[in-house]
């Protein structure tokens, strides 16, 4: 599990009524319990447990990445990031079949509407905090997204 994806988790449990967050995924699992001192981490089959003021979390190193996603994450990372307030599904129009709320090349303001994303059966329609010209839509129509990931590229 990616550091910055702890690191999400980790924010999330601090910053909500959850006391408890366990999750599974094929490189191990990772448990936060709030108000403790105590983070495990289970890295597939050995069980390690890692004590701290203000709990953080350790997975497995990841494999080195290859230098052309190097190039790719520095290319998406030129230009101003709206980003997502929170977990859910990103869309791009306001219902199935309507026209997107921005395309690649349009000339937003500051306050115009971006896309939605929907969080527990809520469409939160998400604001660019910049103005300028939309370079890119980084998500899927349809597509789960996660807190902070980034939507769109304004430049």
């Amino acid at each position: 599990m990616d550091l910055r994806k702890l690191k999400t988790l980790i924010d999330l449990v601090s910053d909500s009524n959850v006391t408890e967050l366990e999750i599974t995924e094929a490189e191990g699992t990772v448990r936060i319990v709030k108000g403790s001192n105590i983070v495990h981490t289970t890295a597939a089959p050995s069980q390690m447990v890692y004590t701290a003021q203000n709990p953080v979390a350790v997975s497995a190193p990841a494999p080195a990445p290859s230098p052309a996603s190097v190039a790719a994450a520095v290319e998406e990372l030129s230009g101003h990031q709206v980003k997502s307030p929170m977990v859910g599904t990103f869309y791009r129009a306001s219902s199935p079949g309507a026209k997107p709320f921005v395309e690649v090349g349009d000339t937003i303001k500051q306050g115009d509407t971006v896309c939605i994303v929907e969080a527990m059966k809520i469409l939160n329609e998400i604001e660019a905090d910049k103005s300028g010209v939309v370079t890119k839509v980084l998500v899927q129509d349809g597509q789960a997204v996660e807190y902070g990931q980034p939507l769109v590229v304004i430049e």
